[in-house]
């Protein structure tokens, strides 16, 4: 079996519930990209994916779907294509689609959890607040642009941040709306890069390690959480 080294560290029981856990991915990006990638090399089989995007050349230096090969390709459609080769029985609902503000009709079937790895800041607003409304464990993504030490990233509370801008800007919407609830953020306490530019600069290994992190994140709450 392709996951019997897997299997040796969490067991029958927890692999059968991973399978079993259906993830919504929002953002398949530098960080998303590695959510994808991690999670179903995990055994995870069940997936809802959202992005409006094509790859791009200017994807190559940190998105792992991107190749000088699919260049304009619809980015749900590449990933689907790719998780499908690593594990057939894997299930996607793939959504080319710009989100905007109301993202309510994501949540018509039941999910396990919500990973939010966008950069609209709207749409992460939103998609917290239906994590809390319905009671989805979710995990947002902040700020991997202009930073360059993956090891100052952490899984963290939302109201535990620091020198983040987005998060900076949540935890003001938050506080408007008077909602004090844990959100599990991943976010780097390193201060950005000094850039002038109204591009955001990025790297292969930062992005990556957020992903990497996002999805240990979920397969250890799954192991402790019968």
């Amino acid at each position: 079996m392709w996951q019997d080294r897997f299997l040796l560290q969490v067991g029958n029981e927890v692999l059968e519930r991973i399978h079993d856990k259906k993830i919504l991915v929002v953002g398949l990006g530098g960080v998303g990209g590695y959510v994808l990638e991690t999670l179903t090399r995990s055994g995870f089989q069940n997936f809802i994916i959202v992005d409006y995007d094509l790859i791009d050349i200017t994807n190559l230096n940190r998105q792992i779907i991107s190749d000088t090969t699919n260049i304009g390709t619809l980015k749900v459609d590449a990933w689907e294509q790719r998780m499908k080769k690593i594990n057939p029985l894997v299930k996607v609902v793939a959504i080319n689609k710009r989100l905007d503000s109301d993202v309510s009709f994501l949540f018509n079937e039941e999910i396990d959890y919500i990973v939010d790895t966008c950069d609209t800041l709207k749409v992460k607003l939103a998609l917290i607040e239906e994590g809390l409304n319905r009671h989805i464990k979710t995990i947002s993504c902040m700020g991997t642009g202009n930073k360059l030490d993956p090891t100052k990233l952490k899984i963290t509370n939302i109201w535990d941040t620091s020198y983040d801008p987005l998060a900076k800007k949540i935890r003001k919407y938050l506080r408007d709306k008077n909602i004090n609830s844990k959100v599990m953020v991943i976010s780097s306490s390193e201060k950005p890069l000094n850039i002038s530019s109204k591009i955001i600069s990025s790297n292969a290994f930062v992005p990556a390690t957020a992903g990497l992190l996002i999805t240990s994140y979920i397969v250890n709450d799954i192991i402790n959480n019968n």
